[in-house]
């Protein structure tokens, strides 16, 4: 990791390390589908350890679960000091990834996978929960959203760390 990429902590900054993982998930999906692919969500990313400038990053992709034309791209971070020689795992996440047909740029059939062990088969599974969660949250947070009430004052407020100062109309 270059000068170029540091933060005003000394670090290499987060949004460089996030899209390193955006573009190898687009180079696993891609690959795997023969397709033109496009980022359709990304999961909580985890930043496990910082990133140091002048450290090597190793990415890490795979595709562990396929839906019709969306698949979810498992991605691990790894740095090495190459001074020290010492490896730490700094980032994980999951990328669901899309599929699309080139002229009319609708979702495009994909492969299944072929699961070849047991690390696949925990994997295609892991995944399949995953998207099954994601679709209860979605279920979830738009059911609580119908159930906020939006006129609220200091009082209903008690314990955020809010003030409410909005004009009276």
């Amino acid at each position: 990791m270059v000068p170029s990429y540091e933060n005003f902590g000394g670090k290499v900054h987060g949004g460089v390390v996030l899209s390193l993982m955006d573009k190898i998930a687009y180079a696993c999906a891609a690959s795997h589908s023969k397709c033109y692919c496009v980022t359709a969500s990304v999961d909580k990313v985890d930043f496990l350890n910082p990133v140091e400038v002048g450290e090597i990053l190793t990415l890490y992709s795979s595709v562990n679960y396929t839906g019709k034309s969306s698949m979810e791209i498992g991605i691990r971070v790894v740095s090495e000091n190459f001074k020290t020689g010492a490896i730490r795992h700094t980032n994980t996440s999951y990328f669901t990834m899309v599929a699309l047909n080139p002229e009319t740029k609708t979702p495009e059939s994909i492969p299944g996978l072929l699961l070849e062990s047991d690390e696949e088969v925990r994997r295609f599974l892991e995944g399949r929960l995953r998207r099954k969660v994601r679709k209860l949250q979605r279920h979830d947070l738009d059911r609580a959203r119908q159930e906020i009430d939006y006129e609220v004052d200091d009082d209903s407020l008690a314990g955020e760390n809010c003030k409410v100062a909005r004009e009276e109309s």
